[in-house]
């Protein structure tokens, strides 16, 4: 009679004790019970850890976003005067072995010059301040080269204030010669106003979607974990009705135990967040990197996680149990049993692709993308993935029959128990089926976000502009690179502008005037179809690409013809004339494509045939060819551009250049997928072993009975083989299918199928080295102790 009367409690009060009651059970259950909750935390909390992360990607992307211009120098509305308070400043870019260093030279005005943010005092001319990093950087053992590009005094250390992050590599020169006519520009301060561009349509859907895909598989290890060790937990259910618990008393204790673990999974993916937080300044992902105190998650965020993440353990608990009858004598859970049903599982995805494509198109530039929609179709399609893997392998398995012992054994397991080996795999299934959709998604937009840039880096390498109009340091920027080591060849020209002498005639808007090329016959047979050529001829280059209007270039550039080289001053006042007489064997030739994929035209000059002393402000220009055998070639050139002069700059030719909010987009969902994928696996490691700490009393009678620990080994392998076979292609299916979706959304037609590939193999790859991992723990538990019971 007492018995009824416990068990009939209801409402709060009845909730609150079978809760209470399965959290002493998590509590007092032994040492099995607190290693059943120890795994359940460590899985619980792998997974908070990497949301907690997740939440804080707003502030890393603000915090990096502010300090990135508040070390901007601000931009006047118009040409500053010298004073006490203002400096000169430019910009030094370079790269060393492909990690960018971003430099900036400065020169104060007066002694109230402010510095930038970060920096304590304005370094000296000679000297610089260094950020951390790129102090340790120049430090190593095999960046001699680079330690020659930046010879100068080290005096000072740029604190975090002025740094995007802890690696990057920057400095702040000091100099006695910078001004605005050699390249500077004077600024009053530092501190420039954010522009934010709005986000592409296709690029938008892309992050919704790659959030989806990455948080997914989070979500389904969570609600994995907290089902960890629930075959003994059954059991013990089971002995709780004995003494006269009902059902729904059963099960709410059964929420209680995981309740727990999952509060307990909370404190520990809080504890590993902030440790983890510590050591953050040190790893860098895809070039990208921010300092601990970045790490803030948001309240909101945080709030909802620590609230969702327990309530989530009891609803996948009490759901969990509905197949499983709890009965006084035991666990109706391995028998026949009624069969997994399908019907109610694919209006999931079929409902996904629905929402998905009720959104209609995002290809045009006025496209609406309504976030709820397409998050909503995204996690609904992969939710259905997830729950179409158990039917999978149930109805798969179920038609295995014979086969050698350790097949045999595999084959009984999955037929027996084939949702724990789903949910197993669950995680990687999702997440291969996501970055599938990601992946056709990808290789299909990407084309709307790339640029030919016509460059032709078979020709030449890199491109070198140098800011002076000295002509003698011209010449020396010539014979400095053909010194240069792995250089094999220069094409360096002067370029400056000619027009035609005399006042402004009638009907004339402005004076004509062409542009003027001077280099040797080499480098003006790269920009043009010179034909025979020797130093003293003259050409007149004629633009056959339509870019320009040959006119002007006629009435300027005619043999005989008298040209003028003279620039207006800043005074306002009529130049000085600077004639030159055009030759009249000059020859007219057609022009061609640099390089750099401009066109050239109007006057070319050998040096011996005109006087670079006439030309008024000349500008340099030389594009280099480097030796690839020559190690290091590249380096030695960008060094000898800062050995010219330090703001020559030094671009490398490119067929292609990405757009800058692609880049962005794509870097942020390869670093997330970074961390998604360490976290997949060690929660893959974490269920395995969880999973054989089930089986152990089984493996040991099994091996105490005479079977080969080998048998047993190769039946583990094939447990995990098996569903991960089948979930793998259940990924490509759903990943296909989603992607389709998504390309329609896109306007897409074209499909790569061979972006698939790579994702699968990943996907096996990383299973098999997880399975390798749980080896040691499988032989440890076949031994014999494992009979022992408490």
């Amino acid at each position: 009679m007492s018995t009824t009367t416990t068990t009939s409690g209801g409402g709060l009060r009845g909730w609150a004790r079978d809760l209470g009651m399965g959290v002493r059970f998590a509590v007092g259950g032994g040492r099995e019970g607190w290693i059943r909750t120890l795994l359940t935390a460590l899985g619980v909390g792998l997974g908070v850890t990497l949301l907690l992360a997740a939440s804080t990607i707003p502030a890393i992307q603000a915090h990096r976003t502010e300090r990135r211009l508040a070390a901007t120098p601000t931009e006047a509305d118009g040409p500053l005067a010298p004073s006490a308070s203002t400096l000169v400043v430019a910009d030094l870019r370079t790269q060393f072995r492909d990690r960018p260093l971003t430099g900036r030279m400065l020169r104060p005005d007066g002694p109230a010059a402010p510095a930038p943010p970060g920096v304590a005092a304005l370094p000296k001319p000679g000297e610089m301040v260094l950020s951390p990093a790129l102090r340790e950087f120049l430090a190593e053992p095999g960046n001699a080269l680079l330690r020659q590009r930046l010879p100068f005094r080290d005096t000072g250390t740029i604190g975090p204030a002025g740094l995007a992050g802890p690696a990057e590599l920057k400095y702040y020169l000091g100099s006695a010669t910078l001004s605005t006519d050699n390249g500077g520009v004077r600024v009053a301060g530092f501190g420039a106003e954010r522009k934010s561009e709005p986000l592409d349509p296709q690029l938008l859907m892309l992050v919704i979607v790659g959030c989806v895909v990455l948080l997914m598989p989070v979500a389904i290890f969570i609600a994995t974990a907290v089902r960890f060790g629930g075959e003994r937990r059954d059991r013990r259910l089971a002995a709780l009705r004995l003494i006269g618990a009902d059902a729904r008393m059963a099960r709410r204790t059964a929420a209680g135990e995981a309740l727990f673990g999952a509060v307990c999974g909370v404190l520990v993916g809080a504890a590993l967040f902030l440790v983890g937080r510590q050591f953050v300044g040190g790893i860098t992902i895809w070039d990208t990197n921010a300092f601990p105190s970045d790490l803030t998650p948001n309240p909101l965020l945080a709030a909802l996680i620590v609230l969702v993440v327990p309530l989530a353990a009891v609803v996948v608990t009490l759901l969990a149990l509905r197949r499983v009858a709890i009965e006084p004598l035991g666990v109706v859970r391995s028998g026949a049993g009624r069969r997994r049903r399908l019907w109610w599982r694919l209006p999931f995805p079929l409902g996904g692709l629905a929402l998905l494509l009720a959104n209609g198109g995002t290809s045009g530039a006025q496209s609406v993308v309504n976030p709820f929609l397409i998050a909503g179709g995204a996690t609904l399609f992969l939710l259905g993935v997830t729950l179409l893997l158990p039917w999978i392998v149930d109805a798969v398995v179920g038609l295995f029959r014979g086969g050698p012992v350790p097949w045999q054994l595999a084959v009984r397991r999955l037929q027996l128990s084939g949702g724990a080996a789903a949910r197993a795999v669950s995680g990687i299934t999702v997440a291969v089926a996501g970055a599938i959709a990601l992946q056709l998604l990808f290789s299909a937009i990407q084309g709307d976000f790339m640029k030919i840039t016509g460059q032709d880096s078979k020709r030449a390498q890199l491109e070198v502009s140098l800011p002076t109009h000295d002509v003698a340091t011209i010449r020396k920027m010539t014979r400095e690179y053909q010194r240069t080591p792995g250089v094999r060849g220069v094409i360096a020209a002067i370029d400056t502008t000619a027009s035609r002498p005399g006042p402004l005639r009638k009907g004339e808007p402005f004076i004509p005037s062409t542009s003027v090329t001077v280099g040797d016959c080499a480098s003006l047979s790269e920009l043009a179809h010179t034909g025979p050529c020797k130093d003293g001829d003259v050409f007149i280059v004629r633009d056959h690409t339509g870019q320009v209007d040959d006119s002007y270039i006629r009435q300027t550039a005619r043999p005989g013809a008298a040209v003028d080289f003279a620039w207006p001053d800043r005074t306002g006042q009529p130049p000085r004339p600077r004639l030159w007489t055009i030759p009249k064997d000059a020859r007219a030739i057609e022009s061609r494509p640099d390089p750099m994929g401009m066109p050239s035209f109007g006057l070319f000059a050998t040096p011996g045939a005109l006087d670079t002393a006439l030309l008024d402000e000349p500008q340099a220009r030389a594009m280099i060819k480097i030796d690839p055998r020559f190690p290091d070639a590249v380096e030695h050139a960008r060094n000898t551009a800062a050995r010219i002069d330090p703001l020559t700059s030094v671009h490398a030719l490119q067929n292609m250049e990405r757009d800058a909010q692609y880049a962005s987009v794509r870097t942020g969902l390869l670093v997330a997928s970074t961390a998604t994928l360490a976290l997949i696996a060690a929660s893959m490691l974490v269920t395995m072993v969880e999973q054989l700490r089930e089986r152990r009393r089984l493996l040991s009678v099994l091996v105490a009975f005479g079977t080969r620990r080998a048998t047993l080994a190769w039946s583990v392998l094939w447990q995990t083989a098996v569903p991960v076979a089948l979930g793998l292609v259940l990924s490509v299916a759903g990943g296909a299918g989603l992607g389709l979706a998504l390309l329609r959304m896109a306007g897409k037609s074209t499909v790569d199928w061979s972006v698939i590939w790579p994702l699968v193999a990943a996907g096996s790859g990383l299973v098999l080295v997880v399975t390798l991992l749980s080896l040691p723990p499988l032989w440890r538990m076949m031994r014999p102790d494992g009979l022992r019971t408490e």
